[in-house]
């Protein structure tokens, strides 16, 4: 039998309106401890709104949080899944899109999200999770500024704790 994604997902997610403003959903991320956000307008996936969204378009670009609105800086037409869609599937999406999160639509409503932390929770093929983390979050530049690194504890600590 496959795990589903509605055996996964987080149902019923806090989500923001395209006309809220970005310290508003920052403060609704602190407070719900999540780090995305779906933006729905008359019950409508029209976006996701990430912690990373915030500082990238808006702090980084030196914005006023209070006067950006998070429709602007939202991600548009963002990848989703199904409940009963098989979980293995979702994880691969998220691997080829390189994604930690996915909202769940039904008939155009969104009914939860999934995380990968959800797909970790509920896959019992640990070593795929893994995998898949390691994809979703490996880019180019975490490759090459990474290129074989020493494995164990570093000669500097070693000589540290010996002196003792």
């Amino acid at each position: 039998m496959s795990i589903l994604v509605r055996h996964a997902m987080t149902e019923a997610p806090q989500t923001v309106r395209p006309d809220m403003n970005a310290a508003d959903a920052a403060g609704l991320m602190k407070s719900e401890d999540v780090g995305a956000l779906p933006v729905v307008r008359d019950g409508e996936l029209v976006g996701m709104v990430t912690d990373r969204d915030l500082v990238v378009r808006v702090l980084a670009e030196r914005q006023d949080p209070r006067s950006v609105r998070v429709g602007d800086i939202a991600t548009k037409s963002p990848v989703t899944v199904t409940p009963d869609m098989r979980l293995s599937e979702a994880r691969e999406l998220m691997v080829k899109h390189q994604l930690r999160r996915l909202p769940v639509i039904k008939a155009n409503e969104l009914v939860g999200i999934l995380s990968l932390g959800d797909v970790a929770w509920a896959d019992a093929s640990m070593r795929e999770v893994g995998e898949a983390l390691r994809a979703v979050s490996e880019s180019e530049s975490t490759v090459t500024q990474n290129e074989n690194p020493d494995r164990g504890t570093p000669d500097r600590v070693r000589d540290k704790r010996r002196s003792r």
